[in-house]
């Protein structure tokens, strides 16, 4: 799988993170993935910490850029001055994919815009992320992951509910809507390149972090549409099913998921509490969910009565769904993430290992070790090289402010 894209050229404007996310999933199957950045600090989140790995020249990789640009070529270039601009095109003259996540509109003043760069190379596939998409009341608008949690229903759902201590909305630990963009981005970019081998025709693809949040809804959705009700929070429990969430026991806490009646019944067996399963307002999951706040008081006084390792092996040797929560150096430590080489260290000439987690679609794959997130700017030169520039022609964009 990760050479399953060889030889598809990726030229990379994005930055940040749902761009990135894409581009580095594009790296990882194969793709030759050249980042442009602009002159001084370059990708935004090459400063978004601590923590940093900081090598001997005192160059620094933040832990948010390494998480999101493994496999990537870094070139700076000033695309506002004509001499970067150029540079850009020519480089898009030979790519088969262009990513950007730049405010709508905005690489058209540059004419490095869709049509632009769709009209010197018919064969582009060109991929625009945007917040609100390109076109709509809404298009200018800069958009962000948090702001869309909020505003396309996420937070409304996610939280601590009305009537508890600490209740208001949530929201998640990491940019979901930034990731799920860069997978879905991902897929589309894939299908169009199987189109492209179908008609010899590329195209634009207009991807909003808008549309990504509300189809991310899922069964939310459906929720929302079947009933005509706007699902309240619920905290840690499914809207769906139950028992299905975090329950505290002697110990700590575990997640306990019941996905239906059968596992329900496993677990009243090996709860030793039988007749719970018998019960008219538990025996179904229907019953268990209109009758949530009793069932839950039964669940929490049963499992308070062991630590959460015995109730676990418990569990395990009779079917019962269920899960710790871990901190990440517990998740790390874990044998079967040790098992599926989850963890693993790719080299860089400057900074020595860098701790990278293998694509999750690389499963199985020994030989699939990325090159690292590069320096900023550390491949201008070689690429520069590529388009058939020499060394004095390099030497002068540098003197004019075009690249670094």
């Amino acid at each position: 799988m990760n050479v399953a894209l060889k030889g598809i050229k990726v030229l990379d404007l994005s930055r940040i993170l749902a761009g990135p996310w894409c581009t580095q999933n594009l790296a990882d199957l194969g793709a030759e993935v050249t980042k442009v950045e602009g002159p001084g600090p370059g990708d935004d989140t090459r400063g978004w910490g601590p923590p940093y790995l900081i090598n001997e020249r005192q160059e620094r990789l933040s832990g948010y850029f390494l998480s999101c640009n493994r496999g990537k070529r870094s070139i700076v270039v000033d695309f506002s001055c004509p001499e970067g601009q150029e540079v850009v095109r020519s480089l898009a003259a030979r790519a088969d994919v262009v990513v950007e996540n730049f405010k709508a509109g905005s690489l058209r003043k540059y004419g490095l815009g869709a049509d632009e760069l769709r009209a010197l190379n018919p064969k582009l596939i060109y991929l625009s992320i945007t917040g609100f998409g390109q076109d709509g009341p809404l298009a200018s608008r800069p958009g962000y992951d948090y702001v869309f949690q909020g505003m396309a229903g996420l937070m409304s759902y996610t939280g601590v509910p009305d009537g508890q201590p600490g209740a208001g909305p949530l929201r998640t630990g990491v940019a979901i809507n930034d990731l799920m963009t860069g997978m879905y981005a991902t897929t589309a970019v894939l299908a169009a390149l199987i189109e492209r081998g179908r008609d010899g025709v590329g195209r634009h693809i207009d991807m909003a972090l808008l549309d990504v949040a509300v189809a991310l809804n899922a069964n939310q959705n459906m929720n929302y549409l079947l009933s005509g009700k706007s699902p309240p929070r619920s905290g840690n429990a499914h809207p769906n099913c139950a028992p299905y969430e975090v329950f505290p026991c002697r110990d700590g806490h575990l997640i306990l998921a019941i996905g239906n009646d059968a596992q329900f019944e496993r677990f009243c067996q090996v709860a030793g509490r039988k007749e719970l399963a018998r019960d008219e307002r538990f025996r179904l999951n229907s019953g268990r969910i209109e009758n949530l706040p009793m069932l839950r008081q039964e669940v929490t006084s049963i499992l308070r009565e062991r630590d959460r390792d015995e109730w676990g092996a418990a569990f395990e040797a009779n079917g019962v769904p269920w899960g710790p929560i871990r901190a990440l150096d517990e998740v790390f430590a874990d044998e079967q993430v040790r098992h599926r080489q989850m963890l693993h260290t790719v080299q860089h000439p400057s900074f020595g290992g860098i701790p990278q987690v293998r694509n999750p679609m690389l499963t199985g794959d020994e030989a699939a070790r990325a090159a690292p997130p590069p320096v900023l700017g550390e491949h201008t030169d070689a690429v520069l090289g590529e388009i058939g520039l020499t060394a004095a022609e390099i030497g002068k964009l540098r003197a004019l402010g075009a690249v670094a």
